[in-house]
């Protein structure tokens, strides 16, 4: 069975522990980060039994457990059906797309996050998030079937993105890193190897306020994470702990324009005059998120045995 590890808050301290049902066992490891934790007492997390479970989790504040010393590393435009929502051709993306948020975006699974004052259209997108158990060297080539040698777990991410910032600027660092936009948790899903056989099976669900707008397969992924682990080992350095999102599913906010605005938006408008009007548009959107709104954001498999719990996020005003 997965084992869940979580980085909680009781009011005097800190501390790792790993979830049984609605009890925690406590770790003595004094382990300041996640890299610390899961490169240096890997085997520790698999020792805790059951019969250790003595807090009750209603009694903790459970933190995200991706600290924010860690990088934050993102995919875009990795699943066929967001590329078609986009209006875009998969054959016009043959690459990777890589970018990163700031990881002081990252924030509790259940924590509320603020709107600001000068983004109106903020978006959801969630993904599933892989968080690396080892450092991976420079030219290191990840197979298929290893993927248990360099990752510990997974996790849920919600990639909040500000389109309005992000797409007329094109800045994804500055639309997407704003804090708050990172929800991650609410744990970390130690994985087996067997059980890392099964990633494509995660079923990923996002619904605001009851109703759904995201259902997808992590099977649907383009470039998936063995492939995207030996290219990103090739140009940066990964270090234990650091979190990668690995896109999102069709059902976002934003959405391609209809032909007929599309051809007007080329050859009638000018850059500025494109994107006041893509603006424009998208506040008379209701998908887009406001104040008041709450967000439920689940990854499992369909016989629930890998099971990355919920996600709630309450948006609020600043």
């Amino acid at each position: 069975m997965p084992r869940i590890l979580l980085r909680c808050d009781d009011g005097t301290r800190t501390f790792w522990a790993v979830q049984f049902g609605p009890r925690l066992a406590p770790l003595d490891i004094a382990a300041a980060t996640t890299g610390e934790l899961l490169s240096r007492h890997w085997a520790a997390l698999w020792e805790v039994r059951e019969d250790q479970a003595t807090v009750p989790l209603a009694k903790v504040r459970v933190l995200a457990p991706v600290t924010t010393d860690q990088q934050f590393l993102c995919q875009g435009v990795n699943y066929r059906s967001h590329v078609k929502e986009s209006g875009l051709k998969l054959s016009d993306f043959p690459f990777n797309t890589l970018f990163t948020k700031a990881s002081s975006c990252i924030t509790p699974a259940d924590a509320p996050v603020v709107r600001p004052a000068n983004v109106q259209l903020l978006d959801y997108e969630i993904e599933l998030g892989l968080v690396l158990r080892h450092d991976i060297p420079a030219g290191t080539v990840v197979a298929p079937d290893r993927l248990h040698e360099w990752l510990a777990g997974v996790t849920i991410v919600n990639d909040l993105s500000a389109r309005d910032v992000q797409l007329p600027q094109g800045q994804f660092y500055k639309g997407k890193s704003f804090r708050g936009f990172g929800p991650v948790g609410p744990g970390i899903v130690l994985l087996s190897a067997d059980e890392w056989k099964r990633w494509p099976q995660l079923r990923m669900r996002l619904a605001v306020n009851g109703r759904p707008r995201q259902d997808g397969y992590c099977g649907d992924m383009i470039h998936q994470p063995a492939a995207t682990l030996t290219e990103l080992a090739s140009i940066v350095d990964l270090h234990a702990g650091d979190l990668i999102a690995t896109g999102t599913p069709a059902g976002c906010a934003a959405r391609a324009p209809g032909k007929l605005v599309l051809f007007v938006m080329r050859h009638f408008l000018g850059e500025a005059g494109k994107w006041r009007a893509f603006i424009a548009k998208g506040r008379s959107n209701p998908m887009y998120l406001r104040p008041g709104d709450r967000l439920s954001a689940t990854i499992r498999t369909d016989d629930g045995s890998i099971d990355l719990g919920e996600q709630t996020t309450a948006i609020v005003a600043p």
